[in-house]
């Protein structure tokens, strides 16, 4: 277990717990080199965040979530953040300079603004306040943040003022971030207003490529996004549920695993 900054073991020990179901300190301690009093450390602060539940000598994992709650940005972050920074490295692989790009509000979107080091010349549409944050680093990009309401959980901006602004672009190439994803019922998100901007952004987008870890497959939330044959791209994680590949490949869709 690589243990190289608190964020990473974190996060590896939510991956642990979240195959396992319970992990055990003095175990944690043992792989990964790691005092006891840290992991115990590491396990509280993870608690505190609702990520577990501490038990004697370790901790167990959360009862699964209601595929409808709307999880905070914060919170989402923890996880699989290895996954969605090669994700994000590989999406950005499919940009060239001079492309003018959207942005849809997502953990895994935010590592797709991460690496874009090796671009000068970029026209980037976001209706997320931290990506925008985010890409203001390079300063060298033309950023546009879609007005609108905020949303505190997801950082995005949504509601009538953010479609009225969306109409007047159009021709992008949409990195789609997905709450929730299954053959049967496509892309779906919890918040309706979050789906209603998906959807114009689909409608107005010349590409769609969604961006999102192995997790978020065979799941359902309330919100209908997109059917499966309104991508074009899915970059997702090796660990895609057995067949899925074929199938949508089948279904014409490319598939990247990472």
């Amino acid at each position: 277990m690589n243990t190289s900054s608190a964020k990473e073991r974190r996060a590896l020990i939510l991956k642990k717990i979240e195959t396992e179901h319970e992990v055990i300190v003095t175990d944690l301690s043992r792989e990964t080199g790691i005092s006891e009093v840290t992991i115990r450390k590491d396990l509280t602060i993870l608690q505190r965040r609702n990520l577990l539940v501490r038990t004697r000598g370790g901790a167990m994992r959360r009862p699964v979530e209601n595929i409808s709650e709307d999880t905070a940005i914060s919170k989402k972050s923890m996880f699989n953040f290895k996954e969605k920074e090669r994700i994000g490295e590989e999406a950005a692989k499919m940009i060239q300079d001079g492309d003018h790009i959207m942005l849809d509000s997502g953990t895994t979107t935010l590592e797709v603004a991460r690496h874009l080091d090796n671009f000068n010349n970029l026209h980037i549409l976001t209706n997320a306040m931290n990506i925008a944050t985010e890409l203001m680093r390079y300063k060298r990009f033309e950023v546009m943040l879609l007005g609108g309401t905020v949303r505190v959980n997801s950082h995005s901006m949504v509601g009538p003022m953010a479609l009225a602004n969306l109409k007047n672009f159009s021709g992008y190439k949409l990195f789609l971030g997905v709450d929730s994803f299954s053959l049967n019922d496509g892309v779906s998100t919890p918040s309706l207003e979050e789906a209603l901007l998906n959807q114009m952004m689909i409608q107005q987008a010349e590409t769609v490529i969604a961006v999102f870890d192995s997790s978020k497959f065979n799941k359902r939330s309330y919100s209908h996004v997109a059917d499966v044959s309104q991508l074009d791209c899915i970059i997702t994680d090796k660990a895609i549920p057995v067949g899925m590949t074929g199938k949508l490949r089948q279904a014409g869709i490319e598939v990247r695993v990472v």
